[in-house]
């Protein structure tokens, strides 16, 4: 599953003592029904370029399939972002097979603004593990993070217009699609369109969310 644009289960979160900033620092792993989301390691290169390196999960996304040069820098910066302390900050997770430990998807969860408490979910995963439901899965954990770790009030989704599977995953999770934007963004030699996906804290606390 190929998700969410960006811009350049269980699990408890400590949360500050009232009236100081949000930290999210997520007692690891995070547990879905057949997940585990962790931090990323160094002994995860191989099984990471597996899928960034191909066309079909960059199809929808801005920038083209990585080779392993490209995904060990990539890796460096996701092995430093295990806590969200600030805005403008991403928290980045490795989604592995509660089962087996296997790596399968790259997960994110982006605080994009203190003041007006919103954030960002971004997922993509190994194509032989799509179609099982283990990002919708992934996408519940990252919203429970975003919504109980870091009190925000509204997480939104982006995605091509044209990839109906990640859509599927956030109106899974009880989001709803706020705009259709057509031919909005030059990607790869053509024009694309885009779609955008929001849920309110108070709408996902009355969901029936997943996990």
């Amino acid at each position: 599953m190929t998700a969410v644009r960006h811009n350049p289960p269980s699990g408890t979160s400590r949360r500050p003592a009232e009236g100081a900033a949000p930290v999210l620092k997520p007692d690891y792993p995070v547990r879905t029904p057949r997940l585990a989301l962790r931090p990323f390691t160094a002994d995860d290169l191989d099984a990471l370029y597996e899928f960034h390196r191909l066309a079909e999960i960059t199809r929808y996304l801005y920038h083209e399939p990585r080779n392993r040069a490209q995904v060990s820098v990539l890796l460096e910066g996701k092995m430093t972002a295990s806590v969200l302390a600030s805005d403008g900050k991403a928290l980045c997770l490795a989604a592995e097979l509660a089962a087996t430990g296997q790596l399968v998807g790259d997960c994110t969860l982006f605080w994009l603004s203190r003041a007006h408490q919103q954030g960002e979910i971004g997922f993509i995963f190994h194509p032989a593990f799509q179609g099982r439901g283990l990002a919708t899965e992934a996408a519940a954990a990252l919203l429970r993070l975003g919504f109980e770790g870091l009190g925000l009030h509204r997480i939104i989704g982006r995605c091509d217009g044209r990839n109906r599977g990640s859509a599927k995953v956030m109106e899974h999770n009880g989001m709803r699609r706020e705009a259709h934007l057509v031919e909005n963004e030059f990607v790869k030699g053509e024009w694309t369109d885009e779609l955008i996906y929001a849920i309110l804290r108070r709408e996902w606390n009355g969901s029936g969310r997943p996990g």
